[in-house]
């Protein structure tokens, strides 16, 4: 039980972490920046997870969000509500 729960945690929100945002290759190591970079890209996550409006997966509704403004004012007005 205890292996497929951390293997459920593991799944559900790292690797996920890690193939949108490259996590584990990120090079910040400074004090609290790594805490801080880790808060902001979970918070995008579940700004991207919220939103229904595409339906796309995680990594290419951040390149969307990138490279589309509007899209992104989109993403960053649910949270607003």
């Amino acid at each position: 039980h205890a292996v497929r729960m951390h293997w459920g945690i593991e799944n559900g929100l790292h690797w996920c972490l890690d193939v949108t945002f490259g996590e584990d290759t990120c090079p910040i190591r400074r004090r609290n920046a790594a805490l801080d970079f880790s808060l902001l890209r979970r918070a995008a996550m579940n700004l991207f997870r919220a939103d229904h409006s595409r339906t796309m997966g995680l990594p290419k509704k951040r390149k969307a969000a990138a490279w589309n403004p509007d899209y992104l004012a989109n993403i960053l007005h649910l949270r607003e509500i």
